[in-house]
């Protein structure tokens, strides 16, 4: 396990995972929102952003955190590893609550508030997101780890020496 993508649907507990396998593994961790996001809130562009997953996907080791399927061909082709987070999705809205007000080292900015664009992304993820990654899954030839409770990953964390 030396290039590990951590995929799944907003509150679900990717980031979190991902920061715990970084500290047991002491593989570089790497944020998809950290790249394409700005402090003020706006972001960069496609092709600056391909540009720097490209750069980041040759390296010899990382964990990559984060969706954007457009780029999940991508990353799968270069990683090793898959973890998905295929939680229910009342835990997935209770977690993307429970960071609101936060600081948090996966995303420049805290929100005060779950708006409702990035509820409704939340609520389709499961009909809209999920079956795009089980697709592109079902062809790939890497190790595969799915969660479906907080608690799978906590016992796989805990699994490792």
């Amino acid at each position: 396990m030396k290039r590990v993508i951590v995929i799944g649907c907003p509150g679900a507990g990717k980031s979190t995972f991902a920061r715990k396998l970084a500290a047991k593994t002491g593989l570089p961790l790497h944020y998809l929102d950290m790249i394409w996001h700005r402090p003020d809130r706006t972001v960069i562009g496609r092709e600056e952003f391909d540009e720097q997953l490209d750069k980041l996907v040759k390296e010899d080791e990382w964990i990559i955190d984060g969706n954007y399927a457009r780029t999940l061909p991508v990353r799968l082709a270069h990683c090793d590893t898959v973890f998905f987070f295929n939680l229910p999705l009342d835990v997935c809205i209770e977690g993307a609550k429970s960071r609101l007000g936060k600081k948090r080292i996966d995303m420049p900015w805290a929100d005060d508030e779950l708006d409702s664009e990035f509820l409704q992304w939340i609520i389709d993820f499961p009909r809209h997101v999920v079956p795009e990654i089980e697709h592109h899954l079902k062809n790939c030839n890497k190790t595969i780890i799915r969660f479906h409770t907080r608690e799978e990953s906590d016992k796989f964390l805990n699994s490792l020496k």
